[in-house]
């Protein structure tokens, strides 16, 4: 189920729902209203509210869905799977705004104690190692 807010400041709040493990889980992001995502959700709405009239038939006399149609239509409304490594990051993501360490992270990870800094200098050193080592292979190779 995907449900909208529209709201003053531009933004558009969507909210999706997952399946995870059996459970269902409620994913809400707030995005730009002139973004893609924003568009195509509100194009999707669209179609959900002009698809809803016409799927739930009045008492006047008109036959209700019964049956294999109304178990299908029941059934062709999953929702979607969510895989663990999705969990995972919005896990991380939810405690990280509850913790209000998103700053923080921010800074220790541009500076120079940061995981990607040390990760690229030890890069940096592996491959400037291999071009000396490769310099004095060539160098004895050759009479």
């Amino acid at each position: 189920k995907l449900q909208e807010k529209p709201k003053d400041s531009g933004k558009v709040t969507i909210t999706k729902t997952f399946d995870f493990a059996g459970e269902e889980i409620k994913v809400t992001k707030e995005v730009d209203s002139n973004s893609k995502e924003a568009k195509s959700f509100l194009k999707q709405q669209e179609k959900l509210q002009a698809a809803a009239p016409a799927s739930f038939p009045t008492v006047s006399g008109l036959k209700r869905p019964s049956g294999m149609s109304s178990l299908l239509g029941k059934i062709g409304t999953k929702k979607q799977k969510m895989s663990t490594l999705e969990k995972s990051k919005l896990d991380w993501e939810n405690f990280k705004e509850e913790e209000g360490i998103v700053e923080e992270l921010a800074i220790h990870n541009r500076g120079k104690d940061g995981y990607i800094e040390r990760k690229a200098f030890l890069e940096r050193v592996d491959h400037r190692q291999f071009e000396i080592e490769r310099d004095i292979r060539l160098s004895r190779m050759k009479p």
